[in-house]
């Protein structure tokens, strides 16, 4: 087992597309056997080292006793071969460990190429720039803006959903009716003597990996130990945080001084509102809250009627505390959120069946906690075991699980995990994150939450104002209600400030377990009741809460819808498609590799460039006549008619993505050449631009137009 995976990491190591074949062939099939491998590994080498050591003392006693030179030079020749072993041992497992080295690797030639191509750039990189801040050069703004264009249609407009565009300022009301000012926070340490600031969990974070990584002599015991802490890192309350930093000794990375106590640090922009500065308000941190306290207008809009879905694209801001991994932790960023309102008693989806046949990687929690990998899971069938939760959630997954492969996104390097009981709000049904492997890792790139109705129910207790939606039935119906009242006189004496916290967790209690706990009450007069924000268990008595049931005559069922919320980070599905896309190519003499970004056409910032062969008065005026066709059929493209050669214009765009190059030679016909094959077709110049857009459009595929002109063959086209 052990050695082919090292083959994989040696083979993947030779080849030009390094990071995508190394995780290609070691992500998702293979981890939990390369854990097992490295826990023998790491098993034998200590075994090894103690057989090491023992020979070793035996050869001095020998010497020591003057023992005869056979006897001595045996004992040598086996602790020379016990050395040999061990260093094979340590090879080995150094192999295994070795893939971040090339993942580094990787990265930098993506990074460099994005950069120096002007994909983004860190922004006022004059004034040497600010962490967490970046600006999207000219082809970085077409794919953004491609990337966009694509979800409008893909979600906005398919399904027929509500767009709305609210500011970025948020008065401090809205998001202390949300929670965001009380519990928007990361955990942060400073430098006792410099006072920088770092985020705690990702110092824990990379002091674990880099021992895992580099440390050759860390036992089973203890490599099993801090793969546990990174596991349950998210779990971590500040006192848990800070005892395993002094545990590990961890110190300022730069200056190796101690440092303080985790402490919370609210990771919201705050400003003040008018001049007097007596309104206070923050940038907003997501766009959702903005859709929530339109709900009552955007439900009448739509004819009071549900189900229904309000979409939003919009800048959102968060202050991190050590901003890193370039596009995927920054201050600024572009969120594109979906509220899909539902009734909480019918969350099933009429479309759901277009999507249930998609078979795709899912990680439930059951498979997380026992160690298991990812496997191929068919969403129709993790719908009805219960693994998600409903229809409607179970349709968004889908939903999105097309978007991203569609945009370009690995199949094999996307996966949809399932947020484990102590990720998840007291509140939430379900949760799920869309999840992209690069070489940073495993990153969140959407998620898709069934939010209950905490939001809406949130925002209407603060305003005033009821957050609902109407079913009108055709004859009154006598209804039995549940009615769950907490004495909040008794609450407040007994939880004092964390009355609120309390009285919420009783609120969200479902029927059964509210059924239960009054039982529980009534024959035991006290019971222990889980308040999840608090993160422990309380003492509640019958004097706290009362719960009983109602018969009632309605003529209409008053509710407040449950939300269904797929949220997408722009920036980091950008960033993830450019590693997907990019890969390298020898160029036609093998004496250097080309870059390539394989963007589909859907993204590509340019569609199409439009070359001369050689500097020609005649073809420059065909040129500019194909130039001016694309213009009208709104394809973007660029016309280059420059002297360069026609391989290094090729390799130029190439670089940047572009799947189409026309080629004119002739007066009446040019060459159309796809970027990844590398093959021609001739076309007159009459059909030239209609081709384009078609093949850019969707409407027709590259084999289609392979099938249909004469192929073109050129040794320039291989340059």
């Amino acid at each position: 087992m052990l050695l082919s995976h090292l083959r994989a990491i040696s083979k993947a190591a030779t080849k030009p597309l390094s990071f995508l074949t190394f995780t290609k062939s070691l992500s998702l099939s293979s981890s939990s056997s390369m854990a097992s491998t490295e826990e023998t590994l790491r098993k034998t080498l200590a075994d090894k080292l103690s057989a090491v050591e023992i020979q070793g003392n035996t050869v001095r006693s020998l010497k020591a006793s003057s023992a005869p030179k056979p006897d001595i030079d045996a004992a040598v020749q086996a602790l020379n071969a016990l050395k040999l072993e061990k260093s094979s041992i340590e090879k080995s497992l150094q192999s295994l460990l070795s893939g971040s080295d090339s993942r580094e690797a990787f990265r930098q030639s993506v990074v460099n190429t994005l950069e120096r191509r002007l994909f983004y750039i860190p922004s006022f990189k004059i004034y040497r720039g600010v962490a967490g801040l970046y600006d999207y050069g000219p082809p970085g703004c077409a794919v953004k803006s491609n990337v966009l264009s694509f979800w409008r249609q893909h979600f906005v407009l398919e399904e027929n959903m509500l767009e709305v565009d609210c500011p970025c300022v948020t008065p401090e009301v809205v998001l202390k009716a949300s929670g965001h000012v009380e519990k928007f926070t990361d955990l942060m340490v400073k430098d006792e003597k410099t006072g920088t600031c770092y985020r705690a969990d990702h110092l824990l974070k990379d002091y674990c990996n880099e021992k895992l990584q580099k440390d050759l002599t860390l036992s089973s015991d203890k490599a099993a130990e801090l793969k546990h802490v990174l596991a349950m890192l998210d779990d971590f309350s500040s006192q848990e945080l800070g005892a395993k930093i002094k545990e590990y000794g961890i110190t300022a990375p730069e200056t190796k001084n101690p440092l303080s106590d985790p402490y919370p640090f609210n990771l919201m922009f705050q400003t003040s509102i008018g001049p007097s500065g007596l309104a206070s308000g923050f940038m907003r941190p997501e766009t959702a809250q903005g859709i929530f306290v339109n709900f009552k207008d955007l439900y009448y809009y739509n004819g009071n009627k549900l189900p229904f879905a309000a979409a939003q694209i919009g800048q959102a801001f968060r202050n991190e505390i050590s901003p890193r991994q370039g596009l995927l932790r920054v201050r600024e960023f572009t969120l594109a959120e979906i509220e899909h309102f539902v009734d909480p008693e019918d969350k099933s989806h009429p479309k759901y069946t277009e999507v249930a046949d998609l078979e795709f990687f899912m990680f439930p929690r059951e498979e997380q906690m026992s160690g298991q990998s990812a496997k191929r899971i068919r969403l129709g069938e993790a719908v009805s075991k219960g693994i998600v939760n409903n229809e409607t959630l179970g349709y968004f997954i889908g939903r999105v699980y097309l978007f991203l492969t569609h945009l370009g996104i690995d199949k094999d390097r996307l996966r949809f995990r399932q947020h484990l009981a102590n990720e998840m709000a007291h509140y939430a049904a379900d949760c799920w994150d869309a999840e992209i492997e690069c070489s940073y890792g495993w990153i969140e790139c959407v998620g898709i939450a069934d939010r209950s109705a905490y939001d809406l129910r949130a925002h209407s207790e603060k305003s005033g104002v009821a957050l609902v939606a109407h079913e009108k039935f055709s004859e009154p119906k006598e209804v039995e209600k549940l009615v769950i009242t907490p004495i909040k006189k008794e609450l407040g004496l007994a939880f004092k400030g964390n009355q609120k916290k309390v009285v919420e967790a009783l609120e969200a209690m479902n029927e059964k377990e509210a059924l239960d706990l009054k039982a529980a009450l009534e024959s035991k007069g006290e019971v222990e009741f889980e308040v999840c924000t608090l993160g422990k268990t309380v003492s509640i008595n019958k004097n706290m809460v009362t719960i009983h049931k109602e018969i009632k005559k309605e003529h209409q069922r008053v509710f407040t819808p449950s939300v269904i919320e797929p949220s997408f980070g722009i920036g980091r599905i950008i960033y993830c498609l450019f590693e997907h896309a990019f890969y390298t190519r020898a160029s036609k003499a093998g004496d250097e590799q080309l870059n390539v970004f394989r963007f589909p056409a859907l993204v590509a910032p340019i569609k199409c460039t439009v070359f001369p062969l050689v500097q020609n008065q005649k073809y420059e005026e065909v040129a500019k006549l194909i130039s001016k066709s694309l213009t009208v059929a709104g394809i973007s493209h660029k016309i280059d008619i420059t002297g360069t050669s026609i391989g290094k214009r090729y390799a130029r765009t190439d670089e940047l993505g572009v799947p189409f190059a026309v080629t004119v030679d002739s007066t009446t016909s040019v060459t159309i050449r796809e970027r990844d094959s590398k093959d021609q077709v001739r076309v007159d110049v009459e059909n030239a631009a209609s081709v384009i857009r078609e093949v850019s459009e969707g409407q027709r595929t590259w084999e289609d137009v392979w099938a249909t002109f004469p192929h073109h063959s050129s040794t320039a086209a291989d340059e």
